[in-house]
């Protein structure tokens, strides 16, 4: 589909500049002015679940209450299909789904302009931290912008979660998400249990 916005463009782009040899497919559920309908967000996951999709990455969330039902029907029904699903937790301090539900790999914002750098985030519900300031993302029609938010952090760790399905294919999304806690940078530089604090960015 044709990307009226850049963000799913930007996204798409991030995951193919860390897993090249992913094959990546796109659902548009997001409007010109980067928002859509409840209506899109549960028939495009749907859709992505039922297609038994690896990894789903979700730049986006929403804070209608009367979705949350039904997007932790879906995302429960995604964990034992072995769809991970990849959430960008939202940039305002509101309630949203689904990135805090514990069937996702929840993913917030750090600083550091390295896009294989993340970090294990010791104060829940955010689990993980990647590059999400001024990230240089693909624009539609060629070109790099810079773009700040967790929906491009998000990005980053469904590349490495690519990477990571393709050289152990078997894991189960409640093994990846074990995998990228032993792998983070604040866990593995100062062995299990150790880590410091990180404190998301919104």
């Amino acid at each position: 589909p044709e990307d009226t916005t850049g963000h799913g463009t930007a996204c798409a782009g991030l995951i193919r500049g860390l897993a090249p040899r992913a094959s990546i497919s796109s659902l548009r559920i997001l409007g010109n002015g980067k928002s859509g309908t409840g209506a899109a967000m549960i028939a495009g996951l749907s859709f992505a679940i039922e297609e038994g999709f690896d990894v789903i990455n979700l730049s986006l969330s929403t804070s209608r209450p009367e979705l949350r039902g039904a997007l932790a029907e879906l995302c429960d029904r995604a964990y034992f299909r072995r769809c991970t699903l990849i959430t960008a937790a939202h940039n305002l301090p509101v309630e949203s789904f689904p990135w805090n539900f514990a069937s996702v790999i929840s993913v917030a914002s750090h600083a550091e302009p390295d896009p294989t750098r993340y970090y294990y985030n010791v104060t829940p519900p955010v689990e993980f931290c990647a590059f999400g300031v001024r990230v240089p993302v693909a624009a539609p029609g060629g070109g790099v912008t810079r773009n700040t938010g967790n929906s491009f952090a998000a990005p980053h760790i469904a590349g490495i979660t690519a990477l990571v399905l393709g050289k152990h294919p078997w894991l189960t999304p409640f093994q990846l998400k074990s995998v990228l806690y032993h792998c983070a940078a604040n866990v593995s530089a100062r062995g299990v249990g150790g880590g410091k604090d990180v404190t998301p960015l919104a």
